[in-house]
């Protein structure tokens, strides 16, 4: 993988099961249970994607088969046929660019669990999952502490001679700064990079 930021692109996976808008009901259901997936995107044209059909999409029917009440919309949605019926649209995307930050804030922000990856026209190139985006706590602690020492305390050279000691994702930083106002910039450039759980700061002013 590539030094930090990760983007999506790092990340994603590129082969992805979606549909057509005229897929049935039942064949997006089997499609989400042979696959293990929580929803797939539905596409239309060249691969343009339209809207995304989730787990809680199919959940309508099941939740409005014994009863009248509820949202209008979704007792509608209860009666879907086909994907068209059922997405959720418009589709909840995200650049294959962006980085995992900005992946992980429109997951939380619109409560979905996968983000169609989509290129400058709408076309797909992958799926992004919340799994995914924990990829990067995979790193092992030697090449986080490579990345530390080589692409960020080069950066500063008046602190590049500080000791670098990584266990369980949690960096431990020690030796002396010329200054205190240094502290915030470091921690913060530590912190920036993927697969950190935290930082620990062992250090002293001249």
């Amino acid at each position: 993988m590539a030094d930090s930021p990760f983007t999506v692109s790092d990340v994603m996976t590129q082969t992805v099961v979606a549909v057509g808008s005229e897929a049935s009901f039942k064949e997006v259901a089997e499609l989400l249970d042979q696959w293990k997936v929580s929803a797939v995107p539905v596409l239309a044209g060249e691969g343009r994607v339209v809207g995304v059909v989730s787990e809680a999409d199919l959940l309508a029917k099941e939740e409005f088969r014994d009863t009248d009440e509820g949202d209008p919309a979704e007792r509608v949605k209860a009666g879907g046929l086909s994907a068209g019926d059922l997405m959720s649209t418009p589709a909840v995307t995200v650049h294959a660019d962006a980085t995992l930050p900005e992946a992980a804030r429109i997951m939380a922000r619109r409560h979905v669990k996968r983000l169609p990856v989509v290129d400058g026209v709408g076309l797909l190139q992958g799926v992004v999952s919340r799994s995914d985006l924990l990829k990067v706590f995979l790193r092992s602690d030697e090449e986080i502490a490579e990345e530390i020492r080589n692409s960020v305390l080069t950066q500063l050279p008046v602190v590049s001679e500080l000791s670098v000691s990584v266990a369980e994702g949690v960096v431990t930083l020690g030796g002396s700064l010329p200054e205190r106002t240094l502290v915030p910039v470091i921690a913060r450039a530590v912190r920036a990079v993927e697969g950190v759980v935290d930082i620990r700061l062992d250090l002293t002013h001249r």
